[in-house]
């Protein structure tokens, strides 16, 4: 099982260098290319969620991404180190907001991925997402 590990500073022009890196990396592990695109711009997503939650929260701590070439499948995961609290009452419109656009955020990656989970707790968060590779369909 071949892995990628890529970890960059929480700020918003990085998050196009974790795109390609994940399209680069995908299409070497035997992604389809017809899905290449969506793949991108779930990555995309999962990356700027990231980089707001550790604006949110204040982290100068990187943002994670793991590229992982399975026998018949290629899983991504993104991984964040913003706590998962309950924002104290001064925050609250702030948070709202910031709440409102994670849910899109990850709406958009639901629709884009068949396979993705969502995981956070009090340590971080982290999005897992998967997509077969052309091996995966010989028998």
């Amino acid at each position: 099982m071949a892995t990628v590990e890529l970890r960059f500073s929480a700020s918003p022009e990085h998050v196009r260098t974790a795109r390609l890196v994940a399209a680069a990396v995908a299409r070497r592990a035997g992604v389809h290319e017809s899905v290449l695109d969506e793949l991108r711009l779930a990555v995309g997503e999962a990356c700027s969620r990231a980089v707001g939650l550790h604006a949110v929260h204040q982290l100068a701590t990187p943002v994670r991404v793991v590229l992982t070439e399975g026998e018949k499948s290629f899983s991504i995961e993104v991984g964040d180190d913003a706590p998962s609290t309950v924002p104290a009452p001064r925050d609250q419109v702030g948070a709202e907001t910031s709440e409102d656009t994670d849910q899109l955020g990850l709406a958009v990656i639901s629709g884009l991925v068949d396979d993705v989970e969502v995981i956070s707790d009090a340590r971080g968060g982290k999005i897992k997402m998967s997509w077969p590779t052309a091996t995966a369909s010989i028998p």
